[in-house]
């Protein structure tokens, strides 16, 4: 089961030529990582993140979310208070004049709770079922995108589909990279300090490539 909460001033479509965007984990990469988020209230955006969203709408890039959130099979909220946090969460980007274009969300999990919550998907990171999904919904490219988060299984969904992948040291990132890295079974392109320097990695790298020279290297 995956979610689809579009921005109401959407600017891509499958109808459109396949462009590049930035997916984006929730939990430690764009909000606060509190453990199972079970009220709104608990959703907070880091620093910055607002920032880093707005930089890719500027920039015309896709920015979407693509989060697992397998509370909902563990039975410890419910899909009415996951789409009210999710609504939260987008309505403090907008106060921050930030957007996404998109947000996908598994409810699965492979051996908790119970159908049709309890269900080994394609959609549950690090299986790329929701990349592929706003591809072709969004008319995405892709190999040309990226992928950031805090965690192993994001860098593993980019790499599924050829995107490029970024590991944020918010949330689990900095306790992963610095203790678990060897476990990574794909590593990082980049590794940034949060977001908003992902997202700056992101941007230098497409000028690099536009104006002609060589891709930013991996850091």
């Amino acid at each position: 089961m995956i979610f689809l909460e579009e921005s109401t001033t959407r600017a891509y479509t499958a109808g459109v030529v396949s462009r590049p965007a930035v997916f984006i984990d929730r939990d430690g990469t764009l909000t606060e990582e509190v453990g199972y988020v079970n009220h709104p209230r608990r959703i907070r955006l880091l620093p910055r993140s607002a920032e880093a969203i707005r930089r890719l709408n500027a920039a015309g890039i896709p920015a979407v979310l693509v989060t697992n959130q397998a509370g909902i099979a563990r039975g410890y909220f419910s899909a009415h208070v996951l789409r009210l946090t999710n609504e939260e969460m987008t309505r403090q980007l907008k106060e921050a004049g930030a957007r996404l274009d998109g947000v996908y969300v598994c409810v699965h999990h492979p051996t908790e709770g119970a159908p049709p919550y309890r269900l080994d998907c394609d959609c549950r990171k690090p299986k790329p079922g929701m990349l592929e999904r706003a591809a072709r919904e969004l008319g995405l490219d892709l190999a040309a995108s990226t992928m950031i988060g805090d965690k192993a299984v994001d860098l593993e969904a980019g790499r599924a589909v050829g995107a490029s992948g970024v590991l944020v040291r918010t949330g689990y990132g900095e306790g992963d990279w610095e203790f678990r890295r060897d476990s990574f079974r794909v590593p990082p392109d980049h590794v940034a300090e949060d977001l908003l320097d992902a997202v700056e990695w992101v941007l230098a790298r497409r000028l690099a490539v536009r104006g002609g020279g060589e891709p930013v290297a991996a850091g």
